[in-house]
């Protein structure tokens, strides 16, 4: 199987997420996954992100986000992140749409689909 480009998901952290997400946002839509190491519906959902990413072929972007690193809190705070996993998707510098918690292929697949068609 196909492994999804370094260039489409990469971490983020809070002194790059306004250049890697923000502004990368009005390239192609970015994902941001809010999430911690010991949440385990955050290592649920992982892998099916990176799957659907690969299904949607370079239209848009995984940036993780790991809450617990450095002050990446102080960014799920400022979006109001309540629970993890928390994933927004980010088009032209704005917010479009958020869910919390793990989800199946066949949601994401219609999350982006409604975004990216």
């Amino acid at each position: 199987m196909k492994k999804p480009s370094t260039h489409s998901i990469y971490d983020v952290h809070l002194g790059d997420f306004d250049q890697r997400v923000l502004d990368a946002s009005h390239d192609v839509p970015v994902l941001v996954d809010f999430w911690a190491d010991w949440c385990a519906p955050c290592v649920v959902i992982a892998p099916l992100l990176e799957k659907v990413l690969l299904e949607f072929d370079g239209r848009v972007r995984l940036a993780k986000l790991e809450v617990d690193e450095g002050d990446n809190m102080k960014l799920a705070g400022h979006y109001k992140v309540r629970g993890f996993p928390t994933i927004i998707l980010f088009k032209n510098g704005e917010e479009v749409e958020r869910f919390s918690g793990a989800r199946p292929l066949h949601f994401l697949r219609e999350f982006l689909g409604r975004h990216l068609s």
